[in-house]
């Protein structure tokens, strides 16, 4: 996706929104927007290429890692965008309140656009609420009419980890501190217009389709897990076997006095010897 389709759901003589206008590239940011519309959900937005890369997560990030989020991909948004805090005025596009949850940088563990089009992006968040391994995996599977744009978004285990995490304990703006019910309700928080209807992103319930995908993607990974594991084991017992029967080096001792040769050699000089020592008969 690229900002024609941002610039495509918006007109711009009705809403002050920051203009499609692609930033400079080599910046590794990332934001985090809470937005209650409709439903509540969480924009994950990342900063590549100009652009930010976004992904609407009804539940929100994770810190645990039995937690697999679905991410539905959406349309790029313009870095401008990314520390936009305030309230969209009901009727509007995405009406509703809209929270600068986290933000900080990241840096993806290898080439960033080769792993975002492969479908598995995998990167490291250095936020004030979010710090650690992530990655972004895109689901091959595919329900009925929907245009694949479903991700997962999962945090990996390293010392940043937390099992039982719950996102509701932090409710605070990293921008402003306030929580979501003071920003709704502060008249001077930033507002804009759109001609389009209310986002219907956060009505996105995880289903047996998810489930299934989700089931798929652990067996993938439990059986390159079971192979990786096999063929450690492998190599080990083999060097293990090797260090216990060391192969025997060649004696050749033995075959030098055993040969024929020597021996035939040894045996002439021992008569010629006996022949010269003995008195002849007179």
């Amino acid at each position: 996706m690229a900002l024609e389709e941002y610039q495509r759901k918006r007109d711009f003589k009705q809403t002050p929104e920051p203009p499609p206008k692609v930033g400079k590239a080599g910046q590794r940011r990332f934001v985090v927007q809470k937005h209650r519309a409709t439903r509540l959900h969480y924009d994950f937005r990342l900063e590549m290429e100009g652009v930010l890369k976004s992904w609407a997560v009804p539940k929100g990030p994770s810190l645990d890692p039995a937690d697999k989020r679905l991410a539905m991909q959406v349309e790029d948004h313009p870095v401008s965008y990314f520390d936009f805090e305030g309230i969209i005025p009901p009727g509007n596009y995405g009406a509703g309140t809209v929270m600068v949850w986290d933000m900080g940088t990241w840096d993806p563990q290898g080439n960033a656009s080769e792993m975002l089009q492969k479908g598995d992006l995998k990167f490291r968040l250095n936020g004030e609420k979010l710090k650690g391994d992530f990655a972004l995996i895109h689901m091959k599977s595919r329900r009925p009419g929907t245009k694949g744009t479903e991700w997962l978004l999962i945090k990996h285990r390293d010392a940043y980890d937390q099992p039982g995490y719950d996102i509701d304990h932090y409710d605070y703006s990293v921008l402003t501190k306030r929580t979501m019910d003071e920003i709704a309700g502060d008249a001077s928080s930033a507002e804009w217009k759109s001609s389009r209807p209310a986002s219907r992103v956060g009505t996105l319930q995880k289903s047996s389709w998810l489930a299934d995908s989700i089931a798929k993607l652990d067996a993938r990974k439990a059986k390159e897990a079971r192979q990786s594991a096999g063929a450690k084991t492998t190599k080990s017992a083999a060097a293990k076997s090797l260090k216990l029967n060391p192969a025997p080096a060649e004696d050749t001792s033995k075959e030098l006095t055993e040969s024929p040769r020597a021996g035939a050699k040894s045996s002439a000089k021992k008569k010629a010897s006996r022949r010269m020592t003995s008195s002849p008969k007179e």
